[in-house]
């Protein structure tokens, strides 16, 4: 199987010649660390097996674009052929190649750095071995198949990482120049602070964001830096097969109820997760929105569910007609959206890009630029 020349054509999408990274993503074999993987096709999520088509598995797994492997706990691996996938949330995935890339240079390796890794599939793990020498990286996972499976399949190609099962919100196993994490995390938890070596470097995303952490380790034992200019996600760790999806109740009484409050929004309809700024904005203020939405003919719909029983529906005719908003429960969700909305247009932008970064050494986030702060603490709130 011609696999290099998809491994060279991938390279320059990603990167320019000249970059160090070059030569690890044309030599590296990606289809080998996803054989199989989920593809949303209509309303359910259908299994490609690739050596079934190796033209399709070629272009699948050479293309700039991250693969879902795993839904809830139904991993592509272990599924059987032609099965399918009617409802669920990706649990697993292979990490578009240019954004792995994109979290490796923020963290500013050098040659002789001793590197940290989530694992995945296990194609980060080997971009990062064929660019620094395996004895260098560390890759761990929470779940025993992955880092399993993904051993295996590095060995397969001559990499020999240290592997290991680890839950990477507690303790880390050694001390490391960087920590690069592809699941977000919120707070950042203090067992990374204490396995960075002075003035190492972390980087990761904030969970229900689309922001990148980048800082380095000051002599307290907390670390300080910024938030990068380009988004990012990243799906938020887990401690078990599933993620806990706590509003599936409220969503059932949200889909056609009568609000408490029922109103006109002055803006035209939007589903949070389509923009960025606004989403991390929000996340900051309210952490732990489940957002969701439908399409009927012309009518788009999206809610906005809370754990805490809050919740809001918005519908709108077309694109440009305003949304009818429903409300309910002990918060005005669309309110706080909406006050979002109000200074993004006032001011042109929101603070959150571009942001100082603050950790304490128990983890404890801050972020900070001209007036405005936002403090994550071990409560996933904000202060």
């Amino acid at each position: 199987m011609d696999w290099e020349s998809h491994a060279r054509r991938l390279a320059p999408d990603v990167v320019r010649p000249e970059s160090r990274w070059f030569g690890p993503l044309a030599t590296t074999p990606r289809h080998v660390f996803v054989p199989r993987w989920w593809a949303h096709e209509g309303q359910a999520w259908e299994m490609h097996d690739g050596p079934a088509d190796a033209g399709a598995w070629m272009r699948a797994a050479y293309a700039n674009r991250t693969l879902v492997t795993r839904i809830g706990p139904v991993h592509a691996d272990q599924a059987e052929p032609g099965a399918t996938v009617a409802a669920g949330s990706p649990t697993s995935s292979s990490t578009l190649p240019g954004l792995v890339v994109t979290m490796y240079r923020h963290a500013m390796i050098a040659d002789d750095s001793r590197v940290l890794v989530t694992t995945g599939t296990g194609y980060g793990t080997a971009l990062l071995c064929r660019r620094l020498g395996d004895e260098r990286v560390t890759s761990v996972d929470v779940d025993p198949y992955l880092v399993t499976t993904a051993r295996g399949r590095l060995d397969s190609i001559g990499l020999h990482p240290r592997t290991a099962v680890v839950d990477i919100t507690g303790y880390l196993p050694g001390e490391y120049d960087r920590i690069v994490s592809t699941v977000s995390v919120r707070p950042v938890p203090a067992s990374w602070l204490a396995a960075l070596r002075p003035g190492g470097r972390l980087v990761t995303t904030l969970t229900g964001t689309g922001l990148i952490v980048t800082a380095d380790k000051t002599e307290d034992g907390g670390a300080t830096g910024r938030i990068a200019p380009d988004p990012a996600g990243f799906m938020r760790t887990r401690h078990g097969d599933d993620y806990d999806r706590q509003t599936d109740e409220l969503w059932e009484k949200a889909k056609e109820a009568e609000g408490e409050s029922v109103t006109t929004s002055r803006y035209p309809l939007l589903y949070v997760p389509d923009s960025w700024e606004v989403m991390s904005m929000l996340a900051l203020t309210v952490p732990g929105i489940d957002h969701r939405t439908t399409t009927a003919g012309d009518t788009r719909t999206v809610w906005m569910l809370h754990p805490d029983g809050s919740w809001a529906r918005a519908s709108a005719d077309g694109f440009l007609n305003s949304p009818t908003v429903h409300q309910g429960g002990p918060r005005r969700l669309w309110d706080g959206l909406e006050r979002i909305r109000h200074r993004l247009n006032r001011e042109g932008g929101l603070p959150v890009y571009g942001a100082h970064v603050r950790i304490d050494p128990d983890g404890t986030l801050t972020l900070s630029r001209g007036s405005w702060t936002a403090t994550v603490g071990h409560d996933g709130g904000v202060a």
